[in-house]
């Protein structure tokens, strides 16, 4: 599972064989959550209110980031690292 980013103890990663929709993974501690690249719901898991707050405000800054990744990872297993959340 390729490592996309960390920050504030956060670690945003994607899977080689994702499914739609699309998505990437948020973990943190003991939490972790499937995020929305398209809305930035929370389509599975659970993060405290926080760290969801960090999260979306990082995916909104990187969100065509987000997109290229999540379609080269799909088709060629090929991905970039993200900056952290500034």
């Amino acid at each position: 599972m390729p490592e996309l980013s960390r920050f504030l103890g956060i670690i945003i990663y994607m899977y080689f064989n994702e499914h739609n929709p699309l998505h990437f993974h948020a973990e943190y501690n003991e939490h972790s959550a499937a995020i929305s690249i398209t809305n930035f719901g929370v389509i599975e898991g659970k993060l405290p209110a926080k760290v969801l707050s960090l999260v979306v405000e990082w995916a909104q800054e990187h969100q065509e980031e987000l997109l290229h990744n999540w379609n080269s990872i799909r088709e060629t297993g090929e991905y970039a690292k993200i900056d952290p959340l500034t």
